[in-house]
């Protein structure tokens, strides 16, 4: 008889990977990424968690799980949340749903508008197997509407922060919040402080451990405070260079929050909470944040008025 000690140190050394996809109002999307998926042998699961979608998304995504004539009907799971809590609330009922229902060790969370290769994924399993501080992997992103967007930056400071944010301070200062294109040149990994959330895959055991997604943030800013939670908890995120995945930018947010001022004034609250809970700001910095988003306004609506994207 196999003793028990063996047998749970063989289901460690066992890689099941699990994939959470986040869906609101936008099953066609969700879908179309679900089918392309759906064959990589490299997916022990596929998750889709419906986040209270008022639409008939639920509906249409189920089909994906109850298609008998689907060979891949056992490996698609569809989840409901009974709320819209935001992203991170969303994927971390797939990530927990993935890691104690499904045995999964490594759990990949995509958006609904990214593309990427069975070789992408073999590649990021293959970082976490020989490093084991490491507890988020990505690969570079292809994204055409922002073509230099780096999908790796530094943990940033409050006036970093702050100056990220403005459309103005951003192309001015950029250099100053980011890391160096020395950093990037003739490598094919780095370290990085915190990673674009489109994609990106976590080692199960080490994102319960450091607590997840802040479910106190509906949107914008998880990227910032899962980084931290990570780096506070031990672990470390890393960036492949010499893989990537392609992502049409905001394809759902934008869906499901069309106006821009909407999507900024979601964003001002994200950061205040980010900044209060995680930097640990000062009364009177706080003061200075409301001031610096109201000018971030004006920009926008001087842009709009100029025809000019920001």
């Amino acid at each position: 008889m196999i003793a028990a000690a063996e047998v749970e140190k063989d289901r460690k050394n066992t890689v099941r990977l699990s994939c959470v996809i986040l869906n609101y109002n936008d099953a066609e999307t969700t879908e179309k990424l679900v089918k392309q998926i759906a064959d990589y042998e490299v997916l022990h699961q596929i998750i889709v968690v419906d986040n209270a979608s008022t639409d008939d998304s639920l509906e249409r995504l189920k089909q994906l799980e109850g298609q008998e004539n689907c060979s891949q009907i056992r490996k698609i799971k569809i989840l409901t949340a009974q709320k819209n809590g935001g992203y991170g609330s969303g994927n971390n009922i797939g990530v927990r749903y993935a890691i104690e229902q499904g045995g999964a060790t490594h759990v990949l969370i995509a958006n609904p508008d990214v593309v990427f290769s069975e070789q992408s994924l073999k590649a990021m399993l293959a970082v976490f197997a020989r490093h084991p501080e490491v507890g988020i992997v990505t690969t570079r992103i292809h994204d055409a509407r922002y073509p230099d967007l780096k999908n790796g930056w530094p943990l940033r400071s409050f006036t970093r922060e702050l100056i990220s944010m403005g459309p103005v301070s951003r192309r001015l200062f950029g250099r100053s919040f980011d890391y160096p294109d020395s950093y990037f040149q003739g490598r094919n990994a780095v370290y990085v402080g915190a990673v674009h959330g489109s994609m990106l895959m976590v080692d199960g055991e080490k994102f319960l451990e450091a607590g997840g997604y802040d479910e106190g943030i509906f949107l914008y800013e998880e990227e910032q405070v899962l980084g931290r939670r990570m780096q506070q908890a031990g672990y470390r995120s890393v960036l492949l260079l010499n893989q990537h995945y392609d992502h049409e930018h905001s394809t759902s947010i934008s869906k499901s929050f069309s106006d821009a001022m909407k999507r900024q004034k979601i964003r001002e609250e994200s950061t205040l909470y980010y900044m209060k809970k995680y930097l640990k700001i000062a009364p009177w910095q706080e003061h200075l944040a409301k001031l610096w988003f109201a000018g971030i306004r004006m920009e926008m609506r001087v842009a709009k008025y100029a025809g000019i994207q920001v």
